[in-house]
């Protein structure tokens, strides 16, 4: 049985930000990998993590709850990426794929939220939704 969070785009998009993000800070100086560098796996880690806990979640409040808190781990991560791209630990480059995929997701998780608060959806949107097409 496919568990509820992987029939969602935004949860698919978010585990490929992750990845990308993993990639991205390998080359980040050894001397911030303590700081900035895990504090950005970590918030990357955190969006995919919200969304998967909110679908296993009873109720579309509760859903919606964590995809909110998805959204906020999102805006942490552009804000420690922002500081990587002015630290120029980014190159122009990465940063333009990385802030793409990271509104990309917001754009998801902002079409979830408003379609599990318009009381059309069941507990979690059924497959396939027009927000969640799956290709």
């Amino acid at each position: 049985m496919e568990k509820p969070h992987k029939k969602l785009d935004a949860w698919r998009e978010a585990v490929e930000l992750t990845l990308s993000i993993y990639h991205a800070t390998d080359n980040f100086p050894k001397e911030h990998r303590f700081a900035l560098t895990d504090q950005i796996h970590r918030a990357a880690l955190s969006v995919a993590s919200n969304i998967a806990e909110g679908a296993a979640r009873q109720t579309k409040k509760e859903f919606a709850n964590y995809l909110h808190i998805a959204q906020a781990s999102l805006s942490e991560l552009d804000t420690q990426l922002e500081i990587a791209r002015k630290l120029k630990f980014l190159t122009s480059e990465q940063w333009g794929k990385l802030d793409a995929q990271m509104n990309h997701i917001d754009k998801l998780l902002s079409g979830l939220i408003k379609y599990l608060k318009s009381g059309k959806s069941q507990r979690t949107p059924p497959h396939p939704s027009p927000l969640t097409p799956h290709c």
